[in-house]
């Protein structure tokens, strides 16, 4: 029976223990640390918190970790409202928002911290999302026309508007994508979830008028159909978005357009 493993470089070590002095409420975080730098495996350092002096998000955790206990913990975070998607991460084995998830919600015990699952790590928690935003770049995310501009803006009754209800409010933090066994091993080719979403956007959005070169340009074996309904995309969005239902409507505009 043939056995695999991984790369001795990329097996995960114990790391260090950072514990928190006359702790009135702790609680530990292990978080995944890994430098280009050090030419060392990845670790799992874990850091005790004080609860009581801690905010209640795992964004807080973390912060109050850089902040007082070790400063080269390396994450990203901006809006810290769930509205830019800068702090995804995987928490608690869910891929989610650090500035959304409460630390009280994650299971009991230790509260595993690591960066998004599939990607190539720039540093610690901090994925590299460079072929992400080029799969992005890729379905041409803006409003394409060819008719003359109107004098006005382009207007839309309240039935075509409702139709992107669901689709524009996703942030492209790429929780769904990497939680997508068919993005693991077919990235480079399948758009992914999230990308898909964004495509069936601006299909369905009333204004734009390529919808059948949009539809061209998804008509392909890896770039839609590696999609397997698995699912995991719905289960994890942090914003409540369906990406695996907007794939499937992309599906059937596929198909329609065979039968006309």
């Amino acid at each position: 029976m043939a056995e695999f493993t991984l790369p001795k470089n990329s097996k995960i070590k114990p790391g260090k223990h950072f514990p928190a002095k006359n702790a009135k409420k702790p609680r530990t975080f292990r978080v995944y640390r890994w430098s280009p730098d050090d030419g060392e495996n990845p670790r799992m350092d874990s850091y005790e918190v004080d609860m009581e002096s801690c905010g209640p998000m795992v964004l807080d955790a973390l912060l109050k970790i850089k902040n007082e206990i070790d400063p080269t913990l390396t994450l990203r975070r901006s809006c810290r409202e769930g509205i830019c998607g800068s702090c995804a991460m995987n928490i608690d084995g869910t891929n989610t928002l650090a500035c959304t998830m409460a630390s009280a919600d994650c299971a009991s015990g230790d509260v595993k911290i690591y960066p998004l699952p599939h990607m190539p790590v720039v540093k610690d928690l901090v994925p590299d999302l460079s072929h992400f935003y080029a799969q992005f770049a890729s379905i041409k995310p803006w409003l394409r026309t060819q008719s003359p501009a109107p004098d006005r803006e382009r207007l839309q009754s309240p039935e075509e508007r409702k139709k992107i209800d669901g689709l524009y409010e996703c942030i492209l933090c790429a929780c769904c994508s990497t939680s997508c066994p068919s993005y693991w091993w077919n990235g480079d080719k399948y758009l992914g979830p999230a990308i898909l979403l964004q495509a069936y956007r601006w299909i369905v959005d009333s204004r734009d008028e390529v919808t059948g070169e949009r539809l061209d340009d998804l008509e392909d074996p890896f770039k839609l159909y590696r999609c397997h309904t698995i699912m995991n995309c719905t289960r994890t969005c942090p914003k409540g978005l369906n990406p695996a239902k907007a794939i499937a409507e992309i599906k059937k505009l596929m198909v329609e357009r065979r039968s006309a």
